[in-house]
């Protein structure tokens, strides 16, 4: 019996915890690959509409919105934690929150694009593709509460999943895609 124990304590917990981490890893990639792949057009027809860099807009929705996972993401399609006004004193959620709802995506997107393009940095910055830079204006003007933990997420988020192969892929890439996948983007 003890040997048994010996054996379970010693090999198996630990090969246990390691395939729970692996697990774990795996879902994270698989969440984020489904994001990229929902959100990565919007991102990138924004960019081309605004010069605002698509991995900037991916990296920022990705943390405020927990990959589309957030409550206020799920609820209010509210990607970005913008404040504001929403209905949701109106449905049978018990839900309460401080921030904007939207009626899509994209409309959360295209908001974020007009709040950062209502800067007066946004024309010295417009089509730049420094990430760095682009946090630190944000931060800055007051974006977020976190400050400088928000801008070293937002480039782990940047950096682990490559999201400055975004600002180099061409308008085509969303029309192709769209044909490929008979999505309507505008």
């Amino acid at each position: 019996m003890n040997n048994l124990l010996y054996f379970l304590r010693s090999k198996l917990y630990p090969l246990l915890f390691i395939g729970m981490l692996l697990s774990s890893a795996c879902f994270g990639q698989k969440v984020a690959g489904r994001y990229l792949k929902q959100h990565s057009p919007i991102a990138i027809r924004l960019m081309y509409e605004t010069g605002i860099p698509a991995s900037i807009i991916l990296g920022v929705s990705m943390i405020e919105s927990a990959m589309g996972t957030s409550k206020n993401c799920r609820l209010m399609n509210n990607y970005f934690g913008i404040k504001g006004h929403n209905s949701l004193h109106k449905t049978k959620s018990k839900h309460r929150s401080a921030y904007k709802q939207y009626p899509d995506a994209e409309a959360s997107f295209r908001h974020f694009a007009k709040i950062v393009m209502a800067k007066k940095w946004y024309p010295s910055m417009q089509k730049k593709k420094d990430y760095h830079l682009w946090l630190v204006k944000l931060n800055k003007t007051g974006y977020a509460e976190a400050k400088g933990r928000w801008i070293k997420d937002i480039e782990s988020v940047i950096e682990k999943y490559n999201l400055c192969k975004y600002d180099s892929l061409g308008i085509d890439f969303i029309d192709n895609r769209a044909t490929k996948n008979n999505l309507d983007i505008k």
